[in-house]
């Protein structure tokens, strides 16, 4: 993995908000969405040294640049989205670990990451966020506030959920939350919805208006309808 740093943010103490590609493109749609909304600015690249695939064009290939980016508005740094994930644990757990280099850095208190939760349960539109911490304390407060937590136990895999075990072991305080979705292969924008709502309610800020994604999200239900 290599890093390229484009700027240095005049920023202290933001918040992170920490997630990449992964079921129904959940994070990817979240960190892009607030990206467009907030117009933040790049100040720094994170690039896979070696390709993990090649795209056939039917009779040629092309290689894919794969890389994810730093970027920065008042209050806040984003990291993410993108195409994908590191195919290799050695590159996954290098990018968790600049993310909390960069949380140390600009002195961050706090590291948000999200995600898809699969679920049978029928949603009718209106899919629930649950959210898991670093800490039993910090549960407390959020169950306080009138969010619901995971409902059972289980395991996180990838980025979204590798940060937060890394925020823990270096001392900042995290918190995930996952959108729930029923089929993991189409984008679910309306688990997005759900989490961004999460997200301004748990940083007090408004990150945009989520009509668009409303669009996109009857749209593709209008696509499964014919």
């Amino acid at each position: 993995m290599e890093f390229f740093q484009i700027e240095e943010p005049e920023i202290e103490k933001p918040i992170i908000i920490a997630a990449m590609q992964d079921m129904g493109n959940v994070g990817s749609i979240v960190v892009n969405f607030i990206n467009k909304s907030l117009n933040t600015r790049k100040f720094r690249t994170a690039k896979n040294q070696f390709p993990t695939h090649v795209i056939d064009n039917g009779g040629y290939i092309d290689v894919p640049i794969e890389n994810w980016q730093y970027q920065f508005t008042d209050g806040l740094i984003i990291f993410g989205g993108g195409a994908g994930q590191p195919n290799s644990n050695t590159e996954l757990n290098a990018l968790c670990q600049d993310v909390i280099d960069i949380s140390k850095k600009y002195s961050a208190k706090f590291i948000y990451t999200l995600g898809g939760f699969h679920t049978p349960r029928i949603l009718n539109k209106n899919p629930k966020t649950f959210v898991t911490t670093t800490s039993e304390d910090l549960t407390k407060q959020i169950i306080g506030m009138g969010i619901e937590t995971t409902p059972h136990k289980s395991m996180i895999t990838g980025f979204n959920g590798l940060i937060l075990g890394f925020a823990k072991q270096n001392g900042i305080q995290g918190i995930g939350m996952y959108g729930e979705l029923n089929d993991p292969q189409i984008p679910q924008y309306r688990a997005a919805i759900s989490i961004i709502k999460t997200l301004e309610k748990l940083t007090y800020r408004k990150l945009g208006d989520t009509s668009s994604l409303e669009m996109m999200a009857q749209e593709i239900e209008k696509s499964f309808e014919n």
